[in-house]
């Protein structure tokens, strides 16, 4: 866990697969300079947190993390999932998900073995000259916590996770929420989009941005964020 600034209110930001609290090295100071306290989470089989199976684990971590409602809880990607699973217990008064079509889903079809293959394929590729020649637009602190993030991924508990979280479709929320999403987004359709704003989100979009949205933009993250913080 990492936290930056003493603010009374909170901001809580919770990172995607094979992510860790470090990914928001750049956004977490800039979001303190708003007056806030921020506090960014490992999740279970990230960063330096303890291996875990099911979403309710992941859950457990990112009330505990929070020491007080947090006046906004940002989530990318998995994290958005997360935040989505957590809002009853969390009650933040403001939500942002990241690049995440909160479309539902259930347990993986892959069996185990499958899984396995694939997230250590993952976490193989995501070595730091991979990222500086595959993100151009990403600074070399972003590529350098990025691979240190994937080296300490745990497998085991991605796959758990993916074999045991059946998901849950975004109904209308019941906090203010709002989906920032690349414009255009392999995850988030426009016409996806549509069907969000129709629940009640709001939605923007970050041209030409990549699927963690802020790595190379953290002003345009912050200006999507307008009105929100």
């Amino acid at each position: 866990m990492l936290t930056w600034g003493s603010g009374e209110h909170l901001v809580l930001l919770i990172h995607g697969m094979l992510g860790a609290a470090t990914q928001y090295h750049e956004l977490g100071p800039a979001l303190a300079g708003y007056g806030y306290r921020v506090v960014a989470v490992d999740l279970p089989g990230h960063g330096a947190a303890a291996p875990g199976e099911t979403m309710e684990d992941f859950v457990a971590a990112v009330v505990e993390a929070a020491d007080r409602r947090p006046a906004l809880a940002i989530g990318h990607s998995l994290g958005a999932i997360v935040l989505w699973e957590a809002l009853a217990e969390l009650r933040p008064e403001r939500a942002v998900y990241v690049d995440v079509p909160l479309d539902g889903g259930g347990p993986s079809r892959r069996s185990a073995d499958e899984l396995r293959a694939h997230f250590a394929r993952s976490r193989a590729a995501r070595n730091e000259g991979q990222l500086r020649g595959s993100r151009p637009g990403w600074s070399a602190e972003d590529c350098r916590v990025e691979a240190r993030a994937a080296e300490q991924f745990d497998v085991e508990t991605a796959v758990a996770l993916e074999r045991s979280y059946a998901g849950r479709p975004a109904l209308r929320t019941s906090v203010p929420s709002l989906v920032v999403r690349a414009d255009p987004s392999r995850y988030v359709s426009a016409e996806r989009a549509r069907e969000l704003e129709a629940l009640g989100f709001c939605v923007r979009g970050i041209d030409g941005a990549g699927h963690s949205v802020w790595y190379g933009r953290v002003d345009d993250f912050l200006r999507a964020l307008d009105g929100w913080l």
